[in-house]
């Protein structure tokens, strides 16, 4: 790429991430601010942000297994959840609240709303930013909190943190499954697709755009091409400017993208193991579509939408979980230089 098309790209991108901050904006005025406790914070503290449509089963493992791992703020959007959903949120001592009834769709998928609360309430702190089926692993997580490896990327000059989206699924068909809520979703979950994974540079971002695993395999397998992004930029340590553009697939600055090594060696990175299909995968999607307020007119749940009594995303190839060192041997999550 020549100087003059590189100033071209340079200048769009710095264009765009203003209009995603005036967005921002824009659309935070739709929040209405339920409960907001971020005056209890402390400036090193670790927050993490999610919207929520109708989540009250998975809430209580969500905010624990975060707590546990050293999150000390939650910041949460409901988008008008009618199933005790925001009843339940209230009642938690560390968790701020705001409620909208304005289009998640519209809203660009939610993260216009993320932006403008990170703006206001995350500058200076680490961030962790996932949907509530999304659980953040790390290196040595079973052992060291969460706060030992932001200070770790603190000390090395590191501000993003890549993971990829590892989709779970049972050891069987999905309809014999039960969960019930609070349960940790794993005992459910236990078996991952170890290989099948493809990774492309995208070259206006900077970030690697990789796909992969069962639903590609099941729900995609004739187009390949439309199978759902799994690369994830989950945690961050946020400063004024800032932005997400796509979900959390995709930041500006440009350079918070590159998450990755490209001269041969490994950057630290982690996974996202991914709850989504619970026995209650086939309601859910027949639910989203009636909202209408999904990417690509709801094509993800259009597919789930064929889940029927004996599906099952388990194959004779698939992995049980047993731990992230399993994970990082199979390199699809790495160390780097933390020891």
């Amino acid at each position: 790429m020549n100087f003059a098309r590189r100033f071209l790209a340079m200048y769009h991108l710095r264009w765009q991430r203003r209009r995603r901050r005036l967005r921002a904006v824009r659309k935070g005025r739709q929040l209405l601010e339920i409960r907001n406790r971020s005056a209890r914070c402390g400036k090193n503290d670790i927050f993490l942000f999610a919207t929520v449509h109708n989540e009250n089963g998975r809430l209580p493992y969500f905010l624990n297994y975060y707590r546990n791992i050293g999150v000390q703020h939650f910041f949460i959007i409901d988008n008008n959840s009618d199933d005790g959903s925001r009843e339940f949120l209230l009642q938690q001592p560390d968790v701020s609240i705001w409620h909208t009834t304005e289009s998640y769709k519209r809203a660009n998928f939610g993260m216009d709303w993320i932006n403008n609360l990170l703006r206001k309430y995350a500058r200076g702190h680490w961030s962790v930013v996932v949907d509530v089926d999304e659980f953040l692993i790390y290196p040595y997580c079973d052992t060291r909190p969460l706060a030992a490896l932001t200070d770790w990327l603190d000390a090395s000059g590191v501000q993003s943190f890549g993971a990829m989206l590892l989709d779970m699924y049972p050891n069987g068909p999905l309809h014999e499954q039960r969960y019930f809520k609070g349960q940790n979703p794993f005992e459910v979950l236990t078996h991952f697709d170890a290989g099948n994974y493809s990774q492309r540079l995208n070259e206006k971002y900077g970030n690697l755009w990789i796909q992969g695993g069962p639903r590609q395999r099941v729900f995609f397998q004739s187009n390949p091409g439309q199978a759902p992004a799994l690369n994830k930029i989950p945690l961050i340590k946020w400063k004024r400017g800032n932005v997400f553009v796509s979900s959390t697939h995709t930041l500006l600055p440009r350079g918070l993208n590159k998450t990755y090594e490209d001269w041969g060696g490994e950057k630290i990175s982690g996974l996202l193991l991914h709850a989504k299909f619970l026995p209650d995968i086939q309601q859910k999607a027949v639910r989203e579509l009636r909202r209408k307020q999904h990417y690509a007119g709801g094509r993800e749940y259009r597919a789930y939408g064929g889940v029927t009594e004996g599906s099952a995303l388990h194959h004779e190839h698939s992995t049980p979980y047993t731990g992230w060192r399993d994970l990082e041997d199979r390199g699809l999550m790495s160390v780097g230089g933390w020891v």
